[in-house]
């Protein structure tokens, strides 16, 4: 029997651990925290010094027993959870749980922490272990509390003020006030016409453009010409003066140096992965939790391939800073290498510099060398950190820049040209960092030909550009990530499900991978801002972060910071419960009479989002309907070139209780309806009649499902994404796609009775089905 038992936080590390550590070391996984405050009224106390109430939660229960029974005979226990707030918290509460059992009598207790989950790095903690850091469970328990105290009393006031089933969160909230603000300024936005000229030119067989920058003598700004008439008018004048040429008045060149990004730290590996690779913060999040835990590398070896991905630091271990450089030096060269290992600063103040940056755990595992182990989503974020890892340790690149002035009939009329060239790659060789909302042309390189100054160059044509002034774009997941951290709200453990409680919320929408507030999350987030503006601020919220970050660190005590925000809250929700009506809140008054009653319209919530309603309702019934960007709705889209196939009317696109969908226009003396989408044939045979093709159809609550296309006489239903290859172990015509967290994407038979299962290797976007 095991002398010795270590708990860590999933079963994947658990499998890779105990490899490590032989025979004599047991590990079993805690699943996540295994209990968690009453799901109820008066889990924390704030009359009792904020005391809170336990219960283990349903789904741990046997994780726990496992670890009760399997603690019986050992001699020594290791908790092995996270190195973070959460992972000391599970830790502590495991420990009170098993004190409260009477079940740590003569058995030594230890924690250890591992950034890696490497052989050394196991070993290593196992040898030098720690106690659990209270300071940290103080700070997780205050962010615990603080998150139940605001949602246990923000949300019913929502329910009462708007619509029940509602809810606020501390971090959430601000992080839909951007979303929100961002679409008014965008409604807001007037877009203002400039023009801009360019001269095409030719020297050398090799044209390029030059951009007017002097006309008169006076330098041109964005707004000098705002029309057509002016912009054709400046184009002729230049046009007489050039006569057919342009000359070089002035040719600078200059070379400036390029540094390398520092490596990942949480938020920019989320940033990147969404910009480079398409991945949601939950989907990056995943895939590097696989690499973290543990892959097969091939020869019976599990190894841990990055560091712990939960982190603001951009550290590198001296080891690992050693091992980057040599690889450096051996795969491109010792000239790539700098004399002195580049060091960076992060741009959080409360950065735990102790921890490193998301990094490989061994330089020497290149992507290639490892891409016949990983699935193709760890494939591309491997290949992402590594590069990122490598190239920042790299020299720095050489840029060689020109600019030429040429005049244009004299000095005062003058066109610029701009070109860059690479003279050195240096670590652009490698990896260079995306952007966010680039401009079109903003990346590419200029090459000029060769000129000096006084050379005569033909002139091609000047043309006139119109341009429009764009107002600010849509939050992106990597932008609203980028806002976050910059406001310093949330951490990186908490800018995924930030994300991903907005979208579940249904406060939120992304679509076309920018997100945009629903009508009821522009409601909820006009309502906090209006009545609980403090609590929805960007300094306020950063500053109670910065507060639990002092928790944290043991300079200042939980419990007076709780009683600090939770007096003047609770005051104000009772205020806010006797002084706000709900119509001022969910209505917003027009200046316009009811067509019916006279009396005043306003723009009111329902069911299905905002509308024009009358005020004197449910006197006045009289409605009409509003675009989704706010605006009054005219008579509803006739669809193009159909007509209903059972009268014979116009087919028009409706918008009902589960979305928009077509409906005939002589509606209700003619009833027939169908999907805005049409459903998306899969070329696989219905298994079940085997005469319909199975279809990607989409639930009411907006669900991809897949059925039988001869419904509702054959009622075969899917979840998973159909495959035509039969199942090899029991024979049913088809397999599905599933991916989870603990396997990644697999084959899988969809027969109950039959877990066949394997592998799948293909690309992973095809589990989201055909696409359209």
């Amino acid at each position: 029997m095991s002398k010795n038992l270590i708990i860590v936080e999933s079963p994947a590390k658990s499998k890779t651990i105990e490899k490590y550590l032989g025979k004599d070391f047991q590990v079993l996984a805690s699943f996540g925290h295994l209990r968690d405050l009453i799901p109820k009224e008066g889990a924390v106390d704030p009359e009792n010094n904020f005391a809170m109430k336990y219960q283990v939660q349903e789904r741990n229960q046997r994780h726990l027993q496992a670890i009760t029974k399997a603690l019986k005979g050992v001699d020594t226990l290791y908790l092995a959870t996270d190195p973070d707030r959460e992972g000391e918290a599970i830790s502590w509460h495991l420990l009170e749980m098993l004190k409260d059992k009477k079940l740590l009598k003569k058995k030594t207790v230890h924690r250890v922490v591992f950034h890696e989950i490497t052989k050394k790095a196991v070993t290593h903690a196992i040898e030098n272990p720690g106690e659990i850091d209270t300071n940290l469970v103080d700070a997780q328990q205050a962010r615990r509390a603080l998150d139940y105290l605001v949602g246990f009393n923000l949300s019913p006031l929502l329910w009462k003020k708007i619509r029940r089933g509602l809810s606020a969160g501390r971090v959430q909230s601000p992080a839909l006030r951007m979303i929100a603000e961002r679409e008014l300024e965008i409604e807001a936005f007037k877009s203002k016409e400039y023009w801009s000229i360019t001269s095409k030119l030719t020297q050398e067989k090799q044209a390029f453009k030059a951009k007017l920058t002097h006309f008169k003598g006076e330098k041109l700004s964005q707004f000098s010409i705002t029309n057509d008439a002016q912009a054709v008018a400046t184009q002729a004048e230049l046009e007489k003066a050039a006569q057919g040429h342009l000359v070089v008045a002035n040719l600078e060149k200059k070379q400036r140096k390029r540094n390398p990004s520092p490596p990942f730290t949480t938020s920019t590996l989320q940033q990147e992965a969404a910009r480079k690779l398409g991945f949601t913060t939950k989907r990056t999040m995943m895939v590097a939790q696989q690499l973290y835990e543990g892959i097969d590398i091939g020869g019976g070896e599990t190894s841990g391939l990055i560091t712990y991905m939960r982190t603001d630091s951009v550290n590198l271990a001296g080891e690992a800073l050693e091992n980057i450089r040599d690889l450096i030096s051996e795969k491109y060269g010792a000239d790539q290498v700098p004399k002195e290992p580049r060091s960076f600063k992060t741009k959080s103040k409360n950065a735990q510099e102790a921890h490193e940056a998301v990094r490989p755990t061994l330089a020497q595992q290149t992507p290639t060398d490892l891409k016949k182990y990983l699935s193709s989503d760890q494939f591309k974020l491997y290949d992402l950190i590594w590069k990122r890892t490598v190239a920042c340790q790299m020299i720095h690149a050489t840029i060689n820049t020109v600019s030429v002035d040429l005049n244009c009939g004299n000095e005062k009329n003058v066109f610029r040209a701009t070109g860059s060239v690479i003279a050195k790659p240096g670590f652009m060789a490698v990896y260079l960092e995306g952007q966010d909302d680039s401009k079109e042309g903003d990346d590419k390189e200029t090459f000029l030909p060769a000129m000096k100054k006084g050379d005569s160059i033909p002139l091609d044509a000047i043309v006139t550009n119109q341009h429009f002034t764009e107002p600010p774009p849509r939050y992106s997941e990597a932008s609203l990530v980028k806002a976050l951290e910059e406001h310093g709200i949330g951490r990186p453990s908490t800018y995924a499900s930030i994300i991903s409680t907005l979208q579940n919320r249904e406060y939120v929408t992304l679509d076309k991978k920018r997100f945009y507030p629903t009508d009821v999350g522009r409601i909820v987030a006009k309502f906090l801002t209006d009545h609980f503006t403090q609590y929805v601020d960007y300094d306020f919220t950063a500053k109670l972060e910065d507060n639990l970050d002092a928790v944290s660190r043991g300079e200042k005590d939980w419990v007076p910071l709780m009683s600090a925000f939770w007096k003047p809250f609770t005051k104000l929700i009772h205020e806010k419960e006797e002084s706000v009506q709900r119509k001022d809140v969910t209505q917003e008054a027009l200046d316009e009479k009811c067509p019916e009653c006279d009396k005043q319209l306003s723009i009111r919530l329902g069911r299905n989002g905002r509308f024009i309603g009358c005020t004197d309702y449910p006197t006045c019934s009289y409605t009409r309907n509003l675009n989704d960007d706010g605006t009054e709705a005219n008579e509803p889209e006739i669809v193009a070139d159909r007509k209903c196939p059972s009268c014979e009317s116009d087919l028009v696109i409706k918008t009902g209780r589960y979305g928009k969908f077509i409906g005939c226009s002589s509606y209700p003396k003619c009833k027939h309806i169908e999907p805005l989408e049409k459903p998306l044939d899969t070329d696989v045979e219905c298994p079940k009649c085997k005469k319909g093709s199975i279809l990607k159809r989409k639930s009411r609550y907006g669900k991809i499902f897949y059925s039988c296309s001869d419904y509702p006489k054959c009622d075969y239903a899917l979840w998973n994404v159909p495959v035509k290859d039969p199942c090899p172990a029991c024979e049913w015509p088809i397999l599905t796609l599933k991916t989870t967290k603990r396997r990644g994407p697999e084959k899988v038979c969809p027969q109950k009775d039959c877990k066949y299962a394997t592998p799948y290797e293909g690309d992973p976007e095809d589990i989201n089905g055909p696409k359209s």
